[in-house]
């Protein structure tokens, strides 16, 4: 393995998992390890992974700590939500959309300091080592790849431990003995799953969920808010124009006051198998819908119904890692298209984990009053032809009845 590989750049958040994987890439690959630590909003203060690396016998220049939350919301965030993308119904996706970033900046990296090889510490069983394999090999085809937790031995977290204390690896307390569940948190979201939630009859501890408010302890006043729009994208909360990013934080802050955001999902893994996971969406939550609703206004029937179709397909597309795919842009392409018009204001109620959209206002508007008032019309529709519109439409009806009838 040292013949092949001279130096690897690391995903590295200075946990005890990827300090372990660390550790195990200087002595079973005799290799120069580059770490590489994404600020994305997850709220957890980054510069202990900086002492962490250096303590470790990583160069100082070869430790990178990168603040890409705009870019993360703008080129990520955002272009998922002009699709109203929703894996299964239901998931906003917020894991999902962050891997191709972290694994894009990895790549980058590589280049820039000539590295051979990157690394990740996603396990064998779940769906992220797909999200960021098929990212670099997308961006870098002859990358190599060392998945660790598809090599060692390390296969439970007792081994992990006893490995880490060999190695005079600094174990936190809340980390002994088996942990309750694991999180993963960005802008977006936070999601937890294993352990304590891997029944999925019982239902999710309250303990569980760290940026909401229990719904039923959230405000028992509602609170109104508007959102604007441009082409398709959130531009300011409140008439207070924003850049991406901070309209999230907002929006966030928002959900968490009202306890809006909490989904319980079994879904199924790319991977084959089903799991069970709990999603605080918070702010992520409020935007689909403000942009649902201001495509209410400004979108043509065929072109919203295709939108429509199209999601499952695009939202599966990231949920499975295919961000740098040919076909993943061909339907962002489509769906941006569609957004050139979706500009106006959306008024939303905000109450007890809920979201409502009770206003919605664009210059852009195909909504006429004047068409479907149930008062007079003044000509603007005529209703008679709307007999004619219903025996076209029923004359294959009427030939299956007669011959079937």
């Amino acid at each position: 393995m040292s013949d092949q590989i001279k130096r690897v750049v690391l995903a590295y958040s200075g946990g005890l998992d990827t300090s372990v994987i660390l550790k195990w890439l200087q002595i079973n690959y005799r290799c120069e390890v580059v770490t590489f630590t994404a600020d994305l909003g997850q709220g957890e203060e980054l510069e202990p992974a900086r002492a962490k690396a250096l303590n470790a016998g990583v160069k100082p220049e070869h430790i990178f700590i990168d603040d890409v939350r705009e870019e993360f919301v703008r080129d990520y965030v955002f272009p998922m939500m002009r699709a109203n993308a929703l894996y299964e119904g239901l998931y906003l996706l917020g894991t999902s959309i962050a891997r191709p970033l972290i694994a894009k900046r990895q790549i980058e990296i590589a280049r820039q300091v000539g590295a051979d090889a990157v690394s990740h510490g996603a396990t064998g069983k779940g769906n992220d080592q797909v999200r960021f394999e098929l990212s670099y090999y997308a961006l870098q085809p002859d990358i190599k790849v060392i998945a660790p937790w598809r090599e060692w031995d390390l296969t439970s977290r007792t081994r992990l431990i006893e490995w880490a204390e060999q190695h005079q690896i600094m174990v936190p307390k809340d980390k002994r003995g088996e942990a309750p569940f694991s999180t993963d948190a960005n802008m977006l979201h936070t999601s937890s799953e294993g352990k304590v939630l891997e029944d999925p009859w019982e239902e999710v501890p309250d303990y569980v969920y760290s940026r909401t408010v229990n719904p039923e302890d959230a405000p028992d006043k509602p609170e109104y808010i508007t959102v604007d729009f441009v082409a398709g994208d959130g531009v300011a909360l409140n008439d207070k124009k924003m850049s991406p990013a901070t309209l999230l934080e907002a929006l966030n802050e928002l959900g968490r006051k009202h306890g809006i955001g909490r989904l319980d999902l079994v879904e199924n893994r790319f991977v084959g198998m089903k799991s069970r996971g709990m999603y605080e969406t918070p702010g992520g939550c409020i935007y689909h819908l403000a942009h649902r609703g201001i495509e209410q206004l400004t979108l043509d029937r065929g072109a919203a119904h295709l939108k429509d179709e199209l999601m499952p397909r695009y939202a599966e597309l990231i949920y499975n890692g295919f961000w740098f795919s040919p076909e993943r842009e061909m339907l962002q392409a489509a769906i941006d298209h569609s957004q050139a018009k979706v500009t106006g204001t959306v008024r939303l109620k905000l109450y007890k984990g809920n979201v409502i959209v009770v206003g919605r206002k664009s210059p852009h508007s195909l909504y006429s009053e004047k068409v479907v008032t149930f008062e007079d019309d003044a000509g603007a529709y005529d209703q008679r032809d709307a007999a004619g519109f219903i025996k076209l439409n029923a004359l294959r009806l009427r030939l299956l009845g007669r011959r079937d009838g």
